[in-house]
């Protein structure tokens, strides 16, 4: 998720990065969760899946839509979701409370089934990628969407199989799950990477 404005001070005299501003949801997630180091195969398997089914649309719908989604995919959990078969396809497409398009759903499955398969861990092909720490940014315009460390992740993941994991994609991804710390300089949220 890319930040919308450089920073906003809320109601309660913080300094958060801007696009937590309008919504209690997004201010829970950038204060909880955004930019936190984040490990566990399934876990991280979640997050790629949802930064996918984001791609086109505002953050704020996936996050509405988070807990339809963790249970129409079972938890996210890799080895569940890699043994969807036709009529879940059908069962997913079928629901209203998640993103129902037929290509993220069959990418989301056909990646469960090769982060079951890789024959190592998900949580170390993702963050042996994690560039060396830096300086948060000062402003939206110090912000990146896309990395020499993202494009060579998307490029191993398609690699190995992987898609809808794109360079873009996989900085947001690296961003939400704490490889990266973009959060505004002056932002409360102190968070340390790995």
């Amino acid at each position: 998720m890319s930040p919308q404005s450089a920073a906003a001070v809320e109601s309660d005299g913080r300094i958060r990065c801007g696009w937590s501003e309008g919504s209690q949801l997004y201010r829970d997630y950038h204060d909880l969760e955004w930019g936190r180091p984040l490990h566990g195969d399934d876990a991280l398997f979640e997050r790629m899946c949802l930064e996918a089914f984001q791609s086109g649309l505002a953050w704020i719908t996936i996050l509405r839509k988070r807990p339809a989604f963790r249970a129409a995919f079972e938890g996210f959990a890799i080895e569940r979701v890699a043994q969807f078969g036709d009529a879940d396809v059908e069962r997913l497409m079928a629901d209203p409370g998640i993103v129902r398009n037929r290509a993220k759903i069959l990418a989301s499955i056909h990646n469960a089934r090769v982060a079951r398969d890789l024959g190592e861990s998900l949580d170390t092909l993702l963050w042996g990628y994690a560039p060396t720490p830096r300086a948060r940014p000062r402003g939206l315009s110090d912000v990146p969407a896309v990395t020499a460390e993202s494009t060579a992740l998307a490029k191993e993941l398609k690699r190995r199989g992987f898609k809808f994991v794109g360079p873009t994609t996989a900085y947001a991804l690296m961003q939400a799950t704490g490889m990266v710390d973009d959060h505004i300089a002056d932002c409360w949220v102190n968070v340390s990477t790995r």
